[in-house]
């Protein structure tokens, strides 16, 4: 998993990564072990933080679509919404949006 290898890379820049499904506290974390995860994995299991995101449900799958938000002082500053399950930017494009 990219995300996971490059952690230390949004870490170097001042970055958190913070993953959010839509799914019980369990399950996340059993998922959160077993790719062995070093950044924070929240559930979301009644999707209000998917809805206010404008990602839930996008699908139609009952999901969240695959997304990533940067944020700045409480601001979206830069988004990609996936097209489809496997639809994620790579690495590289989200940490050039850090700068």
């Amino acid at each position: 998993m990219e995300l996971r290898d490059r952690y230390g890379e949004f870490q170097a820049r001042g970055a958190e990564v913070v993953a959010l499904a839509v799914a019980s506290p369990e399950a996340v974390e059993g998922v959160r072990a077993s790719i062995g995860a070093p950044f924070p994995m929240l559930a979301d299991p009644d999707h209000r933080v998917a809805e206010m995101y404008g990602v839930y449900n996008l699908l139609g799958d009952g999901l969240a679509a695959p997304a990533v938000f940067v944020l700045a002082d409480g601001t979206i500053r830069w988004s990609y919404v996936g097209q489809n399950a496997n639809d994620r930017p790579p690495v590289a494009e989200i940490l050039a949006h850090l700068e």
